[in-house]
């Protein structure tokens, strides 16, 4: 694991998308914003050298991705919300070796402030059956 997060990666930060995922009833009737950061370890050697889109994978695939499972069916859970994100994109995109997707919500019910509370998942293409 250690090689793959030394490797090329595309990176997405602070995706913001509105989306009814949750246990409470209200979570999923009324939704609420989620943030989402995704690293998707890949080699960008060729692209760097072609500086061609089709060597490497858009940032916009990625962000539809995540676009799709957010504003989704509801997941009870962040760990479903985060991991159907990193196996679709492992599914679809072969040139990805290994992915970390973070999904947090803001907007949470704690005595206290917070910038946001969630999870943190790394899956590899070893971890998703195609």
């Amino acid at each position: 694991m250690e090689d793959i997060k030394r490797g090329d990666k595309l990176i997405l930060r602070g995706l913001k998308f509105h989306g009814f995922h949750g246990v409470k009833p209200e979570e999923r009737k009324l939704g609420q914003k989620f943030l989402v950061d995704v690293d998707a370890w890949m080699d960008l050697k060729a692209a760097g050298e072609s500086d061609s889109l089709p060597d490497t994978i858009s940032y916009t695939e990625i962000y539809r991705i995540a676009k799709e499972v957010l504003e989704g069916p509801s997941q009870n859970l962040l760990e479903s919300v985060a991991q159907l994100i990193a196996y679709r994109a492992l599914r679809k995109y072969t040139q990805i070796s290994a992915i970390r997707v973070k999904v947090g919500k803001p907007h949470v019910a704690v005595q206290g402030p917070v910038d946001y509370l969630g999870v943190e998942i790394f899956r590899n293409r070893n971890d998703v059956s195609i």
